[in-house]
């Protein structure tokens, strides 16, 4: 049985714009969805964001009947904000914790759940900085039952999740959390060894890193680098992978006649290795990019898709 049709409920475990995000989505698959944060102010904020999916959800066809408000009724009756973190607990399936990229910070909330939790429970991190060993020493009970469980922000939006175990994860565990995001839609991808930055943030890195280097020998400006990308490689990226397309540029010989006649240039043309960002690059690029930005909110630039990792 999947998740999606327990009647046992998710734990959302701190509500910043991650953990908003993940709980319009499980309760937008009808989940039963517990939120928690030690500020009370999360809860205006939750709401806010819930109301914005379910409208975003509703466009894109997610609700199969019709009725915007009974939407939104129905998404807000699934989820209960709590500032105690034992009750948003109570009866969870599974949690999704989102706490501050803090390594002391998470190793002080995830013994807490270790010792609030049943062994059967999965516990998922959205880090996307910290590795998952790294934080699995906080659980001394059940260490085997934690992964991380990465979005991309919104998680209502982005289907990508990055699973990846520890040392002491189980298979199982990997295998539940693979199960869970599939039953709410999202497309789980599972890390066969964990590095800093999963798959898509070390991909994202290398790209930003030549962003840099462009904006620091005036190539190119901030406005001109986004055009490039919306309008070129981003829009084949939305059909396939970088490597598919690639085969796709190889023609009739593919894959090995791209590696045997044009790889080789491709990968001459970066910033050299011993590039740095300084400070004056960064303070280049703020600007350059605030002009880009203008005045536009958050929630704005979510709805026309300039989505954020």
């Amino acid at each position: 049985m999947g998740y999606s049709q327990l009647s046992s409920p998710v734990a959302v475990v701190g509500c910043g714009s991650i953990g908003a995000s993940w709980a319009a989505l499980f309760a937008a698959y009808g989940l039963v969805t517990l939120v928690y944060d030690p500020n009370p102010a999360a809860e205006i904020f939750l709401n806010t964001i819930v109301e914005e999916a379910v409208k975003t959800l509703a466009s894109l066809g997610h609700f199969t009947d019709k009725g915007e408000s009974d939407h939104l009724a129905r998404v807000l009756a699934k989820v209960t904000f709590t500032t105690d973190l034992e009750s948003a607990l109570k009866g969870a399936v599974l949690v999704q914790e989102n706490g501050p990229e803090d390594l002391t910070i998470k190793l002080d909330l995830l013994h807490k759940l270790d010792e609030l939790l049943d062994a059967s429970v999965p516990i998922l991190t959205s880090t996307s900085g910290l590795t998952c060993s790294s934080m699995q020493a906080a659980l001394a009970r059940f260490p085997e039952r934690f992964a991380v469980g990465h979005p991309f922000n919104p998680a209502h939006l982005i289907p990508l999740v990055e699973i990846v175990g520890g040392k002491k994860t189980s298979s199982e565990t990997l295998e539940k959390a693979k199960e869970f995001y599939l039953s709410v839609g999202r497309k789980p991808v599972v890390l066969k060894v964990e590095v800093p930055g999963h798959i898509a943030n070390r991909l994202q890195s290398a790209l930003f890193r030549e962003i840099m280097y462009m904006v620091k020998e005036d190539i190119a400006s901030i406005a001109d680098i986004e055009i490039a990308m919306e309008f070129g490689p981003g829009l084949r990226w939305g059909v396939m992978g970088p490597s598919a397309l690639m085969h796709l540029g190889g023609g009739p010989g593919g894959a090995e006649y791209y590696a045997e006649k044009l790889l080789s240039p491709l990968l001459t043309w970066n910033a050299p290795g011993d590039f740095v960002v300084d400070e004056e690059t960064k303070k280049k690029w703020v600007a350059q990019t605030l002009q880009v930005i203008a005045n536009e909110s958050y929630v704005e630039l979510s709805r026309r898709g300039i989505l954020v990792s």
